[in-house]
């Protein structure tokens, strides 16, 4: 379970950030709040939304570290599509704010 303040990778959103972890009302018989991520987009802050925190079906997963940023060849680079290669910027920047 990922945690609030997170960054994640969406396949549907690309790069976001778990703005908070929400509790909404359900659509099931027992009718108890479902617990769900509020994602932000990271490059579009206008884009937000909430995936169920269990058995969601769009693929979430943690960013890549940077030590696999740094393995990409350039021209592997330019064969991954753009929410993939914005990841990648996105790792590597994060890397040289730490450096700082």
């Amino acid at each position: 379970m990922f945690e609030k303040k997170d960054y994640i990778y969406s396949e549907t959103m690309g790069v976001c950030q778990i703005a908070d972890i929400v509790n909404l009302s359900a659509n099931n018989r027992v009718g108890i709040p479902v617990p769900y991520y509020h994602l932000r987009s990271v490059f579009d802050k206008s884009k937000v939304a909430y995936i169920p925190v269990e058995n969601h079906q769009v693929n979430l997963r943690p960013l890549i570290t940077t030590e696999e940023a740094k393995a990409i060849e350039p021209a592997d680079l330019e064969k991954l599509d753009e929410k993939r290669k914005a990841e990648v910027r996105f790792v590597l920047e994060q890397e040289q704010k730490a450096g700082k």
